[in-house]
């Protein structure tokens, strides 16, 4: 059973449409057991990062994502949410990946919301996948590249568009809304 972390964020229906759609089981679950117990986590969101992270706190759902040992995919919010803090609400996030989340700067337009291609590095997340395909994103702030980017794109600046850390990986862009290219990133994650 494939996980899929019911929060204050939105962006859940479509994330469990896509699983829905590749064939496998998901639950769309707050409860920590079901989480825990799960083959695969999916931790999507749409949202603003200080109420995420109080609710998660306020359920105790911050420290079951850390201590999570099966593959766990963050999507856009929870990318974000997996960094160490976020200037969005000046928030302590969960801090899985060795990066700040920052707002983009004023000098564009904001947010960064379109098809973008990336740089990617060796990951059987992006397996079969072209150098020129690309993904949607819809985001205003932007996870600072560090050791544990797994690709970059470049809007404004460059940023990590996807991470990985162990068993947890995470993507900025939405797979779940990026065609045939993120149905295929998708169903990558969950036969991992």
């Amino acid at each position: 059973m494939i996980a899929i972390i019911q929060y204050n964020a939105g962006n859940i229906t479509s994330v469990e449409n896509a699983v829905k759609r590749l064939g496998f089981p998901c639950r769309v679950t707050g409860d920590v057991d079901a989480i825990r117990q799960a083959e695969k986590v999916i931790f999507p969101g749409v949202g603003e990062a200080s109420s995420a992270m109080i609710y998660l706190k306020e359920r105790g759902l911050d420290k079951v994502i850390q201590s999570l040992v099966q593959p766990v995919l963050g999507i856009c919010l929870g990318l974000q949410l997996m960094c160490e803090q976020s200037e969005e609400g000046n928030t302590q996030c969960l801090g899985i990946f060795g990066t700040t989340v920052k707002r983009f700067p004023a000098t564009g337009i904001v947010p960064h919301m379109g098809w973008n291609n990336l740089s990617v590095k060796e990951s059987p997340l992006f397996a079969g996948l072209d150098k020129e395909d690309n993904f949607y994103f819809v985001h205003s702030y932007y996870a600072g590249l560090c050791e544990q980017t797994l690709a970059s794109c470049n809007y404004l600046l460059p940023f990590s568009a996807a991470m990985q850390k162990e068993n947890f990986f995470a993507t900025q862009f939405h797979p779940e809304k990026s065609g045939d290219v993120g149905e295929k990133l998708l169903h990558n994650f969950l036969k991992i």
